[in-house]
């Protein structure tokens, strides 16, 4: 805004005492001071405001309004309240250095010029960069020239002064503004996510309001502008994959021009959404092919021909085959009929974009495939020295449920669930259908825990924990029953501790000496509690096997 606007806004008490001739200058901020070297916290561009209380005689004019023409501000409004007349000497210094100098009428408080310019700023700048968000639109619905979603959130913080990130459901930081300083913490994204995730599910309309300790964020949802125009569609066909955008500030009391301005913010960003999602249909398309030959049983020189044309897609410049890993999801809702096939696959794409990257920019190299409700992601690794069969590489499965299980369960609420299964990594084509089978071995495996959210691994296929989950409920209960209620009922009585006994003599694999060090009793003392749990029980534990039964018993209850 101009400082001639400012002159004729009679409601803000202003009374040009000089500088008539520089009344086109462009008004950037406002500052109240009354200090007498304010210049630190000056950028340039300022109406500064102030009541005098630096000014102790004539001689402190001159200093004071050379050091504001140094710092580059606009213009100088003094207040009538503390001397009434605007003492000349200010007057004169302002002339000497050609600095616009306004009194400001004792009845008009500078908050309410504050305010003013504030508003006046906030509302040029956000016509500004709705052009340039209008800009990039365009250009990026013609292909990728826009820059993609940082640029615009570098728009949103140099020029409105708003920290925005854009986050995938999983929590993933998918771009934030360069200028907004340091990356939103894992955490951080996280609740966020799990914030968003519930509001959608609630069916509120965004944009969501969340406080964080002490810090407001306001949830913008970022639906991909290919769904449009699909009609109704249900929320949970895209709870889990849609992006969603988090701008720390709290949107409740804005103006509809910026919510409008930041609702054209997650439609361009929708439009690189959709250019990503363009970009996997080849990796789709390869990994269906291959899912489709090795559920066929195809040979595996077939097998191999298909994953060598996949190395490239998803591993460019790859000197030699890769390894490659597999990893199965499934997501499920209560009493619906959407078809949770496409959920899934939208999910695994989410959150396995470059589980292995290092850098800051994380690249798609993953291709997923459905089938049913189920979603099969193939996940290239590096290849591995000869000394190892990477089997310990690539994805775990307890660390990728870690990343995922706080916002997922929040979007999933009452009635969904998702169920993941990582395999080994293998080296060949004749390993990727037995890959695919542990795979799907260990979804059923994490199927059969009780959580929202749940996964299991291919190390524990070879454990007995593979067997316990399927064990039914009422034969559990009955089993252990039969062996620690007896314990239980007299540490209840006696608070005899039989059962943190047997915990600690089995871990100890029936050392006598190590058990009893490491529950700081005499041995003896030990054995008359052994001697006691055998005699309650009926069981000897220098037996394997009613030393395997009790463990067993243990581990399921």
């Amino acid at each position: 805004m101009r400082l001639r606007a400012l002159l004729d806004t009679d409601a803000l008490g202003l009374r040009l005492l000089g500088g008539e001739d520089e009344l086109d200058r462009t008004v950037q901020g406002v500052m109240t001071t009354d200090l007498r070297d304010p210049s630190r916290y000056l950028s340039g561009g300022e109406l500064v405001l102030t009541g005098l209380a630096w000014r102790r005689d004539a001689a402190d004019s001159e200093p004071f309004v050379r050091l504001l023409v140094q710092a580059g501000v606009a213009a100088l409004a003094a207040g009538e309240a503390e001397l009434r007349d605007i003492p000349d000497d200010l007057v004169v210094a302002c002339a000497r250095h050609r600095l616009p100098l306004f009194s400001v009428d004792e009845s008009v408080a500078f908050a309410t010029i504050t305010e003013h310019v504030v508003r006046q700023v906030s509302g040029e700048r956000a016509g500004d960069l709705a052009a340039v968000v209008d800009r990039h639109r365009r250009l990026m619905t013609s292909g990728p020239a826009g820059g993609g979603p940082d640029v615009v959130l570098d728009l949103l913080g140099s020029d409105l002064d708003l920290r925005a990130w854009v986050l995938s459901p999983a929590g993933r930081l998918i771009a934030g503004s360069k200028v907004a300083g340091p990356a939103l913490p894992a955490e951080t994204c996280a609740l966020l996510a799990a914030e968003y995730l519930a509001a959608a599910r609630s069916g509120r309309r965004g944009p969501h309001r969340v406080l964080l300790d002490t810090t407001a964020y306001s949830l913008f949802p970022i639906r991909s502008s290919g769904r449009s125009g699909q009609g109704t569609r249900d929320v949970r066909e895209t709870v889990l994959s849609d992006w969603l955008l988090a701008v720390e500030a709290d949107a409740g009391d804005w103006p509809e021009e910026r919510l409008d301005l930041l609702q054209g913010v997650t439609q361009l960003i929708s439009v690189e959404r959709d250019r990503r999602d363009a970009a996997r249909t080849v990796r789709r398309r390869l990994a269906q092919e291959v899912l489709e030959l090795v559920q066929s049983g195809a040979a595996p020189a077939e097998i191999s021909a298909r994953l060598r044309v996949a190395a490239p897609v998803l591993l460019p410049g790859l000197g030699s085959a890769p390894h490659w890993q597999v990893v199965v999801a499934r997501v499920e809702w209560d009493g619906t009929e959407v078809e949770c096939g496409p959920v899934a696959q939208s999910l695994l794409e989410e959150i396995l974009v470059d589980p292995l990257a290092t850098g800051p920019e994380p690249s798609d190299r993953i291709a997923v495939a459905h089938t049913g409700d189920e979603a099969v992601a193939l996940v290239p690794l590096p290849a591995v020295s000869a000394e190892h069969d990477g089997s310990e590489a690539g994805i775990l499965a307890d660390v990728l449920l870690d990343a995922v299980r706080e916002p997922l369960s929040a979007g999933l609420n009452d009635d969904g669930r998702v169920t993941l299964g990582v395999s080994a990594a293998v080296h060949s084509a004749e390993g990727l259908r037995g890959a695919l089978e542990e795979a799907r071995h260990a979804r059923r495996v994490a199927a059969a825990r009780p959580g929202r959210v749940c996964a299991a691994g291919h190390q524990e296929l070879a454990s007995h924990v593979l067997l316990l989950p399927f064990v039914p409920d009422d034969v559990r209960r009955a089993f252990t029953a039969r062996l620690l209620d007896p314990l239980r009922d007299y540490d209840r009585r006696h608070r005899a501790e039989l059962i943190p006994t047997l915990e600690a003599f089995l871990d100890c694999d029936g050392s006598w000496t190590r058990c009893a060090t490491r529950l700081h009793l005499h041995v003896n003392t030990l054995r008359y509690r052994v001697g006691r749990i055998e005699q309650l029980t009926g069981r000897d534990l220098s037996r394997l096997e009613d030393k395997l039964d009790f463990f067993l018993a243990l581990r399921m209850s």
